[in-house]
């Protein structure tokens, strides 16, 4: 087995585990498959996947290792090292990217898969999330995903005559009119703190106004008028929210408790707005400047490097296997409204159409996956997706710069100036 090269990983996001072995008495690969659901009946429906996998491929087996999703970086990290990198590993599509840059990856086997599922069986925009850097390859085989928008309550907005806004300058002032804060009422719940949620909450309006982390060549561009201008009107937005620095608990909160009637949130506000709210009264609307911009997670299902011949095919079966329109839905069914398809022929089987909260939010689950193509990633410049924008992440900057500019006031050129630096050097030592 090759040993791959290793250096300190990004704690960024997701994945991990330990390698498979061959029985060549009974004819049996074993594999392994680790996961971040810990969670019992999530564990409980994974399990069962695997029971019909194993009676479809008696052949295989595959052993599950659910590892919990704080301790994945760490896990990659020693698993590499020792070459005991488990077969089948999910994974978030940044975390990919990270995995890619050090080789951990076998794009063959993965580039296998997708093309036994079929490239038109994914969204559009779905793989796009996922290409390499060369644009030659994938990181994985997506299986679900999440968005993050502008999600707010349509009672409060039609009783305060306001329209569902479509540009910033309308989300502005809408923000600004249902703002009361002497009555503790805010006009948006806005992620501040110095926090991966406000690097992707503040993404979106970036990339709308066209300013990204790289350009074409792959240099560092933050200090740039359309970067200026997406942080200033941040800013001003952020003068809506709650004082202090929101994150994610803060923000679905306000949310919910109804002191803020808009919040930028991922899906994963849907099962709460399901049990505890109104699913009728929620609406979801991406606010452009010069193109539609949605902040998007793809979970894959990725392969690694270094195992057997016969653990990459077992592997490769695995993948395909679990793209197969019942066991994907099963999959996504785990987090209903929350995770969405990537896989066309999910929303065709009884297990979506028939579930409870998916009914509940009538066409919204269906309005969601039809911003899948216009999901844009910081990082992502035409078909390069920059392997480096993990380090980026994982350095903060992004987040520092946003969270300075509206809760510690700081002077915004001044802002732009150093985190343009804080990068250009961090980028130049990889």
């Amino acid at each position: 087995m090759k040993m791959p090269k290793i250096v300190l990983l990004s704690a960024l996001v997701s994945c991990a585990l330990l390698s498979g072995c061959r029985d060549d008495n009974n004819k049996v690969v074993a594999i392994e498959f680790m996961h971040s659901s810990v969670e019992q009946e999530r564990q409980a429906v994974i399990t069962q996947l695997i029971e019909r996998f194993e009676k479809d491929n008696p052949s295989i087996k595959v052993k599950q290792v659910p590892v919990e999703e704080d301790a994945y970086n760490t896990k990659v990290i020693t698993l590499a090292r020792t070459g005991a990198l488990p077969e089948v590993i999910e994974v978030s599509h940044d975390y990919a990217k990270v995995m890619d840059k050090e080789q951990l990856l076998d794009r063959d086997a993965i580039s296998a898969a997708i093309g036994a599922v079929g490239e038109n069986t994914f969204y559009d925009g779905i793989l796009r999330v996922v290409r390499t850097e060369d644009g030659k390859a994938w990181t994985g085989v997506p299986v679900s995903a999440w968005l993050s928008g502008v999600w707010y309550h349509k009672s409060v907005l039609a009783a305060a005559g306001i329209q569902e806004p479509a540009t910033w300058e309308q989300l502005l002032k809408a923000s600004q009119s249902l703002n009361h804060p002497e009555k503790k009422q805010y006009g948006i719940a806005l992620p501040t703190a110095e926090s991966v949620m406000t690097e992707q909450a503040f993404s979106q309006f970036a990339l709308s106004g066209g300013a990204n982390v790289f350009d074409a060549k792959g240099d560092v561009v933050i200090n740039t008028p359309e970067m200026a201008k997406a942080l200033a009107f941040y800013r001003d937005l952020a003068a809506t929210t709650m004082p202090g620095s929101n994150d994610v608990m803060e923000i679905k909160d306000a949310f919910m408790n109804g002191s803020a009637p808009m919040a930028i949130y991922s899906t994963y506000i849907l099962p709460a707005v399901f049990k505890d709210g109104n699913p009728a009264d929620l609406g979801f609307v991406v606010p452009t400047e010069k193109s539609s911009a949605v902040y998007g997670m793809v979970t894959s299902l990725t392969i690694t490097n270094g195992q057997t011949e016969e653990e990459t095919k077992a592997a490769e079966t695995f993948v395909t296997w679990m793209e197969q329109a019942q066991n994907a839905a099963d999959w996504v069914m785990m987090s209903p409204g929350a995770a969405l398809p990537v896989n066309k022929r999910v929303v065709d089987t009884a297990s979506w159409k028939n579930n409870n909260v998916i009914q509940a939010f009538g066409q919204l689950p269906y309005e969601l996956i039809a911003q899948f193509p216009n999901v844009q990633v910081f990082g992502a410049v035409g078909d390069k997706n920059f392997t480096r924008m993990g380090d980026v992440t994982g350095s903060g900057v992004i987040s520092s710069m946003v969270h300075d500019v509206t809760v510690g006031k700081k002077d915004l050129s001044t802002t732009l100036n150093d985190s343009q630096k804080r990068l250009a050097d961090l980028i130049s030592q990889r």
